[in-house]
């Protein structure tokens, strides 16, 4: 199931700007619209939207969220396996794999730039793990 935009919309661009799918598409001032097919479920549109015009695969309304306030992944290397799936989950490709340290042959995941991540919690939903939980930046 996708987000939706509803009626409400004011075709300000922001969340199609945001989409790391390009899943939104829609005109200046006109309605935007979210392709299924190619939405992630990632809920970034929702947190961005100044219009509050976004819901949730359940219908429920997503709030806005200044991006300062969003959170990103937390990674406990102690529970780490070093296996990247994280890197693989994350669109927009904010988790990189940092070089070994010490004795430890494993390089483990790391968030070089927090800016790029948009806190959709997809690394934390597929860690074999769970050495990942969303924090504050």
């Amino acid at each position: 199931m996708a987000y939706y935009i509803t009626e409400t919309c004011t075709g300000c661009g922001s969340c199609s700007h945001l989409c790391p799918t390009g899943a939104i598409s829609g005109e200046k001032k006109e309605l935007h619209t979210i392709d299924a097919d190619g939405c992630i479920e990632c809920g970034a549109c929702g947190r961005i939207c100044p219009a509050g015009s976004v819901e949730d695969p359940f219908g429920v309304a997503a709030i806005r969220v200044k991006k300062s306030e969003w959170n990103i992944p937390v990674f406990d290397t102690k529970a780490c396996m070093a296996c990247v799936i994280c890197t693989d989950s994350c669109p927009t490709g904010s988790i990189q794999v940092g070089e070994p340290q010490g004795k430890d042959p494993n390089g483990y995941p790391c968030l070089p730039d927090p800016s790029t991540c948009l806190g959709c919690g997809l690394c934390m939903d597929d860690c074999p793990a769970d050495a990942i939980t969303m924090g504050p930046r």
